[in-house]
C-alpha cells in the first residue's frame, strides 16, 4: 500500500478516529499483530474461535494503528479506527485503494481450475506488461484486500483470483477489485454443501460480472453446461472459448508428446499452433482463457506462444524421483478436477504401471458419497493399474471401480504413515504415481516425503 493516511482510511470506511494523529501514513494492512511496524494498520477480524481484538494492545507494541469494533473510547498516540465491521472496514479500505490505480485488472473465478488459469493469464500477460497478481491462495474476502495491500503505481495489469464458499461473496469480491474483465472457469460442485446446487454456484460464479464497468467483458468456458444453461442471467457482454465450434477462441487437434501438449489454437480467420508446457485436455482450455485475454490486451501472438510454452504452474507438478515419475496434485480436488488429473494419469505413456493415490473430495455436501462413486466409476474406465485411498469416503472409489475393473488392484489405508511406508517400498521405475485430494486430507505430506527421497 503506497502511503495512505489514516484520514483517507476514515474516509474510506466511514469510522471514527478514537485518538491518535489523522495525518499518520499507512503503508500496509496486517490481521497478523505479528507483523505490525509503525505504518501498518493491524485489522482485528472476530473469528469463529478467536477474537483477535484481544491482540490489539502486543500489536501496537511497535507503533502502528488498529481498527476496532469493540472500543468506544481509546487515548494514546495510536490511532483507533472504530467501525461497525473490522472485515468490512478491511475490504473498504482494499477498494479505496485498488480505485486510487488506473491499471486494468482482470479478475477470474470458477470451481475448477481458477489458480491455474489465474497463474496462465499472468505468464502470458508477463511478456508485455509488469503483471499484479494474487498472492499464493489469497482469493478470499480476507485474502483479497491482502493481496490489494502490495498493489503498487509500478504494477502495468492486474490477475486476481476470485473464490468463494457462500453467496454473495463473488458480488463482494468484485466491489473490491473492481475488474476490467471477468472470466469464468467452470461450475462445478466444490462448496455445493453452502450453496445448495450448481445451479446456484453457477449464478454466483455468473455474478463477477457485477464488479465490471460499462464496458467490462466476460469471457466465459463454452463447453461447461451450466454456463450454457444460464446464458439468460448473463447481463454483460461476453465471449467463449473452449471447444465448442461456436467459441470464438478455440482449440482443435490436441495431442500430447514428450511430456508437453500441442493443438491449434483458432480465432476467427487465425489459426496457430500452440506448444504447452503442461498436460491435460483441461490445461487447454485454460490456456485459451489466457491467449483470449493476451489478445484483448494486444499481446502480440509470437510472445503469447512463447510465454505459453514456458508455463509450468503450481499444480499437476510431474516430477521424475528415481526412475518413476510423480504427478503431485495434492493441493485440492472436486469431481471435475480428479477427472482431469485421473486423465493424465491414464493418457501418460509409460511402459510401467499407473497408480492412483486419492483421499477424500471434501466440502460435497450430502452427496459426498455420489460424488465419490462417480469418479470411482471414472477410474474403472482408465488405464487405471493400482487404486490406493485413505480418508472414509474415499472407500466408495474401491467400492464403485471394482464393481467394473475386478483387476484393478486396490488397497485401504488408515493412515497417510502408513501409505508413506508402503509407496516408499512400492513404487518403482516406469511407474506413474498421481497424488491428490482435498487439501484438508494433507496428502502434501505424501508428495513431499516422496520428493524428499530423490537420488
Amino acid at each position: 500500500m503506497e502511503n495512505m493516511t489514516i484520514k483517507e482510511i476514515l474516509d474510506a470506511t466511514g469510522g471514527t478516529l478514537l485518538c491518535g494523529d489523522p495525518s499518520m501514513v499507512i503503508k500496509h494492512i496486517s490481521t497478523n499483530s505479528m507483523e505490525m511496524d509503525e505504518h501498518t494498520l493491524f485489522v482485528p477480524i472476530i473469528g469463529e474461535r478467536v477474537d483477535a481484538h484481544v491482540f490489539i494492545s502486543s500489536a501496537l507494541k511497535n507503533g502502528g494503528a488498529c481498527l476496532t469494533q469493540e472500543h468506544e473510547e481509546a487515548e494514546g498516540d495510536a490511532p483507533y479506527i472504530k467501525v461497525p465491521d473490522t472485515l468490512k472496514a478491511m475490504q473498504q479500505i482494499a477498494s479505496y485503494y485498488r480505485s486510487q490505480m488506473s491499471l486494468p485488472i482482470i479478475g477470474v473465478t470458477g470451481s475448477v481450475g481458477k489458480t491455474t488459469t489465474r497463474e496462465m493469464i499472468a505468464h502470458v500477460l508477463k511478456g508485455k506488461f509488469r503483471v499484479f497478481e494474487t498472492i499464493g491462495n489469497q482469493n478470499s474476502q480476507v485474502g483479497v484486500p491482502l493481496t490489494l495491500d502490495h498493489l503498487s503505481a509500478k504494477d502495468e495489469i492486474g490477475v486476481l483470483e476470485m473464490g468463494m464458499s457462500e453467496p454473495g461473496q463473488i458480488t463482494t469480491l468484485g466491489e473490491i477489485i473492481h475488474p476490467n474483465v471477468g472470466v469464468v472457469t467452470n461450475v462445478g460442485v466444490s462448496h455445493i454443501e453452502m450453496m445448495g446446487s450448481r445451479d446456484n454456484i453457477c449464478r454466483e460464479k455468473l455474478d463477477i460480472q457485477n464488479g465490471l464497468p460499462e464496458d467490462g467483458i466476460l469471457f466465459l468456458n463454452g463447453d461447461n453446461d451450466m454456463i450454457r444453461k444460464h446464458l439468460d442471467y448473463v447481463k454483460k457482454p461476453y465471449e467463449f472459448f473452449g471447444f465448442a465450434d461456436d467459441c470464438t477462441y478455440r482449440a482443435q487437434n490436441i495431442r500430447e508428446k514428450n511430456g508437453q501438449t500441442l493443438f491449434e489454437f483458432c480465432y476467427h480467420d487465425t489459426k496457430e499452433e500452440i506448444l504447452l508446457n503442461v498436460l491435460g485436455k483441461h490445461n487447454v482450455s485454460n490456456a485459451l482463457a489466457a491467449i483470449a485475454i493476451g489478445l484483448r490486451y494486444d499481446t502480440p501472438m509470437d510472445i503469447i506462444k512463447q510465454q505459453l510454452s514456458t508455463f509450468s504452474g503450481q499444480r499437476q507438478n510431474i516430477i521424475h524421483i528415481n526412475g518413476y515419475v510423480l504427478i503431485d496434485d495434492a493441493y485440492n480436488a472436486s469431481p471435475d478436477s480428479m477427472k482431469a488429473s485421473l486423465n493424465i494419469l491414464s493418457d501418460y505413456k509409460t511402459r510401467g504401471r499407473k497408480i492412483a493415490v486419492l483421499s477424500d473430495m471434501l466440502e460435497l455436501g450430502p452427496d459426498s458419497p455420489k460424488y465419490h462413486q462417480e469418479v470411482g466409476h471414472f477410474i474403472a474406465s482408465k488405464k487405471v493399474t493400482d487404486l490406493f485411498v485413505t480418508g472414509n469416503l474415499s472407500k466408495y472409489y474401491i467400492e464403485e471401480a471394482w464393481k467394473e475393473n475386478p483387476a484393478l488392484h486396490t488397497r485401504y489405508f488408515s493412515t497417510n504413515g502408513e501409505l508413506i511406508d508402503f509407496l516408499e517400498t512400492y513404487l518403482k521405475k516406469n511407474d506413474v504415481v498421481l497424488i491428490k485430494g482435498s487439501n484438508g486430507m494433507n496428502l502434501k505430506e505424501v508428495s513431499s516425503v516422496l520428493i524428499r527421497s530423490q537420488d
